[in-house]
């Protein structure tokens, strides 16, 4: 595909350059014109758009991150088709910048333990998200796992994705094409198929080349190391690094075992597995919590320099002394001028004011204790500020408060400002908080009895809806929203949601169909699918020999269902490899499960096959031993 750097896609996103190419699809570092923000443009290479499987699974990927909303996967922002310009089929995530996990392991090799669980927790967490909704990645590797310039880690790449709100994928032979053969589990080489344990396989064998620095089957074609997965168990951790975990060793062994009932169940059960090890190697320990103070802004009274009694008193004094003395002038001087007439009466006017401004300073109303402002401190502050000015009378009083924290001051009676007379009492408003009430545990219980408990606080009953359910009976209460345990305000509306019952499906009969057919078809349907494999004369390899329960029934949904897959017959005939070269014959004897031995004789480079027992045409069992002579 020829590079599209500088081209505008869907009049929208400007590529800047490519910084990815793939077998499927070109990824190019953009902008996003119309909201200025940097992102990562997916186009798929022009002669795969022609094809429709491949334009399906393209659409498949966007659907499947789209539906996850989680902070360690790839988020989808966009996807469509190019309309002006070249033609594309294109897909829009966030733009990472950083590396990948494999470029992690080249450059260091290997990860300590507590290096490997920081990196393996948000991985799984991403991969339990989308089991948690009934998806399967189905091509975990290295190369999926990226690593930001914060330290994110991102978990990218739902193209082989499946699941139920995504729709089927693509055939068990193109998956297994496109998967990385280094991390496929036994299932997806034998059968295609795979599930949630098949993820926890392969984040498995990541987590052993983490922590080994190799992975686990090494060899010269995808082939032989398929057939390693297939027939081999991973080596022990502990026969690479003695420094490990016995826990984890075990843990890593155990999900990666070559039986998918023997792993974690999916990623979210590996996840509590490793933190529970983690925990025990290093627990953690619990975290402060710092609340906001805040603080009080004081309003003080000016010291008085004089006391009361004292100040009245001279006031008083000022003012007869004046009195008199204008009463002495005009006795000695009838008449005189109007200038100091005059002056007299504005010295009589200021002895008056005053003696007033005293009186009403000392013993009258400016005489009270001026209220200093308390709101958004605790009680503790506020009496510190009360008691020095000599209000000690402080009442308090308590309401629910949605914005201010529990303890605070919320207003004060008289407010901040006011005056009271001395001995006079403040009352402070002190927040208890947000008013909150406890959703009750409502599970098992009948709809009338559920309503008692919700009305019998101050809730209301909301919305009753009905689904099925194999835990609890027909007509009782399944759940609540919010949930037992929630924290809600008064008056909130609390829905319930009651049984229908155990959902009955009806059960198809397999037998004699191919077990691959019935295996992925049950699965769709809901049920837990167990397959075991036996030899049978009558039956050909790979069709169902038995079902249990039998078909053609009602069965509750999720219920187990198991089949019976033929090997085939347990029997071969000895073909007639004679005059083939040494080699030919031993395959063709092998590819029938028959063990070999060989005879040589004579002194040819190129031995022959020149005998064989039992003779050819012979009726024998798979794992029998055959005697060839070669000369």
């Amino acid at each position: 595909m020829s590079d599209l750097s500088g081209e505008l896609i869907d009049s929208r996103y400007q590529l800047i350059q490519q910084v990815a190419n793939g077998g499927m699809a070109s990824i190019y570092e953009a902008i996003d014109t119309r909201l200025d923000r940097k992102v990562a443009v997916k186009i798929m290479h022009p002669h795969l758009a022609q094809d429709e499987a491949f334009v399906n699974r393209f659409i498949r990927e966007a659907k499947a991150a789209a539906a996850l909303n989680h902070p360690n996967i790839v988020a989808v922002q966009d996807q469509g088709w190019n309309q002006s310009g070249i033609p594309a089929v294109f897909l829009v995530m966030e733009f990472i910048e950083g590396s990948t996990l494999r470029e992690y392991l080249n450059e260091r090799g290997r990860f300590e333990f507590n290096d490997a669980v920081n990196y393996l927790t948000p991985i799984l967490s991403a991969l339990a998200a989308a089991h948690a909704i009934g998806i399967v990645h189905r091509d975990i590797k290295p190369e999926n796992i990226l690593i930001s310039k914060e330290g994110r880690i991102k978990l990218a790449d739902f193209g082989l994705a499946r699941g139920e709100i995504i729709g089927s994928t693509m055939t068990a032979e193109s998956s297994v094409i496109l998967g990385s053969v280094s991390y496929l589990s036994p299932e997806q080489v034998q059968r295609g198929v795979c599930d949630a344990r098949s993820d926890v396989y392969a984040l498995a064998i990541v987590a052993f080349e983490m922590l080994t620095g190799e992975k686990p089957f090494l060899g010269e074609t995808p082939i032989q190391i398929a057939y390693m997965h297939v027939n081999e168990d991973i080596p022990s951790l502990r026969s690479k690094r003695k420094d490990l975990p016995q826990a984890l060793d075990e843990l890593i062994s155990r999900a990666a075992n070559r039986d998918p009932d023997l792993r974690p169940r999916n990623a979210g059960e590996f996840l509590a597995q490793l933190l529970r090890i983690a925990a025990e190697i290093d627990p953690k320990k619990n975290q402060m919590r710092l609340d906001l103070d805040l603080p009080v802004d004081p309003i003080r009274e000016k010291p008085r320099s004089k006391p009361k009694r004292e100040i009245l008193t001279q006031a008083i004094t000022e003012l007869k002394e004046s009195t008199q003395e204008v009463r002495r002038s005009a006795d000695k001087k009838q008449r005189a001028s109007r200038r100091v007439r005059r002056n007299r009466k504005v010295a009589l006017l200021l002895a008056i004011t005053l003696g007033i401004g005293g009186w009403y300073t000392l013993v009258g109303p400016g005489s009270r204790i001026v209220v200093p402002s308390t709101i958004g401190g605790s009680y503790d502050q506020a009496l510190s500020l009360l008691t020095p000015l000599g209000i000690t009378n402080v009442i308090t009083e308590k309401r629910f408060d949605e914005e201010v924290s529990a303890g605070t001051i919320i207003e004060s009676d008289p407010q901040a400002g006011g005056r009271i007379d001395s001995g006079g009492s403040v009352t402070l408003i002190v927040s208890k908080g947000a008013e909150r009430f406890t959703i009750a545990s409502l599970v098992g219980l009948t709809p009338e009895a559920a309503s008692a408990l919700i009305t019998k606080s101050p809730l209301i009953l909301g919305t009753t809806k009905e689904i099925f359910s194999n835990k609890i009976p027909k007509g009782f209460v399944i759940s609540s929203d919010p949930q037992a345990g929630a924290q809600v305000k008064r008056g909130s509306a609390v829905n319930l949601i009651l049984s229908k019952g155990v959902e009955l499906v009806s059960l198809a009969s397999y037998v004699g169909k191919s077990g691959e057919q019935g295996l992925n078809e049950l699965t769709e349907a809901g049920f837990e699918v167990e397959s075991s494999y036996a030899f049978d004369e009558k039956i050909l390899a790979g069709a169902v020999v038995s079902q249990i329960p039998s078909g053609n029934i009602e069965v509750p949904k999720s219920s187990k269902v198991r089949l019976i897959v033929s090997k085939g017959s347990q029997y071969v005939y000895i073909p007639n490899v004679l005059s083939l070269e040494e080699s030919k014959a031993v395959a063709a004897l092998k590819d029938l499960d028959l063990k070999v031995i060989v005879k040589k004789l004579g002194v040819k480079k190129i031995k022959k096959t020149t005998n064989i027992s039992p003779k050819v045409g012979s009726k024998v069992k798979r794992g029998s031993v055959v005697t060839i002579t070669v000369g």
